[in-house]
């Protein structure tokens, strides 16, 4: 009884190792004797089946794309992210003009040539209008910021960089619809 190399003990722990261990440890080497080793016991959990193990990925630098499974949805298309749609208080047209001397403005501020502003005779200050060139359909939205123009026939008077990005600043007043923002 002591001999723990007999032939009866090897299939014993041979059929009792478990399927899912891999085939290398099933297929142990046989010694200089002809027998094979008992395989060592395992402390872990058998490893899960194919389906259940978690896939690795590669790193950013060498992922290749790789094709959507069937049973993942398809990916929707990018939407286009726009600002969101501002309601319309009232429209008109008038003549617009442009002015781009340093100065303080009527909220307070200093005026910037650069900056997207007016200035309007009686819209409150900080008031959102968009205005459109209708000869070539550009639009900029500005903040009301100043008081003014005080000259007959025009009813707005934009920052040098708001007239430049609907029209020529060559041609100094232009005709506009404009249409004022809800805050």
């Amino acid at each position: 009884m002591g001999n723990d190399d007999s032939p009866e003990r090897t299939i014993a722990l041979t059929a009792a190792t478990p399927a899912t261990e891999p085939a290398s440890a099933q297929a142990a080497t046989p010694n200089e004797a002809g027998r094979r080793p008992s395989p060592a016991p395992t402390t872990s959990a058998p490893k899960p089946p194919e389906a259940a193990r978690p896939k690795t990925t590669k790193s950013p630098a060498t992922a290749t794309p790789k094709a959507t499974e069937s049973s993942s949805p398809a990916p929707r298309a990018k939407k286009k992210t726009s600002k969101p749609k501002l309601r319309v208080l009232s429209t008109g047209s008038c003549g617009a003009s442009f002015y781009g001397e340093p100065q303080m403005t009527a909220s307070g501020e200093r005026f910037n040539p650069s900056a997207m502003t007016a200035a309007h005779k009686t819209l409150p200050l900080g008031s959102k209008v968009r205005v459109t060139n209708p000869n070539n359909g550009e639009s900029v939205t500005v903040r009301i910021n100043d008081r003014g123009p005080y000259v007959g026939g025009r009813c707005l008077d934009l920052s040098t960089a708001a007239f430049a990005a609907i029209g020529n600043t060559s041609a100094g007043v232009m005709r506009v619809k404009y249409e004022v923002l809800a805050r």
